[in-house]
């Protein structure tokens, strides 16, 4: 698991804003993130990102990293994990518009596992042999700083495929009809095809 990290070469994502704390630690992984910023305006209760059927109180399934392994042994499927920390103030906006909007719920439930992780959690993390623990150095735990290669921006969004291999770390705040997006980007396949550049022309 997590045996190779590494971006998507573009993603044309719309990055609101994040929080970071501090200096990133310096990583291992030889990729750079690949995002591109665009200034866009918010709204709350946008539902025109996606078409999928929501029921109107459908949430987000979370579950912890360790759970997610387990049931990906009996029904494999791609993670999403939102990586946070208690005192980012985009964090807990995305918990509040983002992640509530029934639609985007119906998505990250029909396609992924998803996760919540703090990135300053101090419980040790056991993945496949493998225990990851908080680093008082980084000021981070270390399974955040291998997931989001070193750069610790929150709230950080990480797609991992059905075997927990990196697909993309997408920094910084996201509404619910960009996020839809890139859920449908990675859940639906269409990464296997083309870039998310050459996706949104599609839509």
């Amino acid at each position: 698991m997590l045996k190779k990290l590494s971006v998507l070469p573009i993603l044309a994502l719309v990055i609101l804003a994040s929080c970071a704390k501090g200096t990133p630690p310096t990583t291992t992984a030889n990729s750079t993130t690949a995002t591109t910023a665009a200034t866009a305006e918010t709204a709350e209760g946008t539902t025109t990102a996606t078409k999928t059927a929501a029921k109107p109180t459908e949430k987000i399934k979370w579950l912890t990293i360790e759970q997610a392994a387990e049931r990906m042994k009996q029904e494999p499927r791609k993670v999403f994990i939102d990586v946070y920390t208690d005192w980012c103030g985009w964090c807990k906006k995305m918990d509040k518009d983002t992640f509530t909007n029934p639609e985007v719920a119906a998505l990250v439930n029909e396609h992924f596992y998803a996760v919540k992780l703090d990135a300053e959690g101090k419980q040790p993390i056991t993945l496949n042999g493998h225990t990851y623990t908080y680093k008082p150095e980084y000021r981070s735990h270390e399974l955040a700083v291998a997931l989001l290669q070193g750069q610790m921006s929150y709230p950080t969004t990480v797609y991992l495929d059905e075997k927990m291999n990196m697909l993309a770390p997408v920094p910084g705040y996201l509404d619910a009809k960009n996020f839809s997006r890139i859920l449908r980007y990675f859940g639906e396949n269409h990464h296997k095809q083309m870039n998310f550049k050459e996706y949104e022309k599609s839509l």
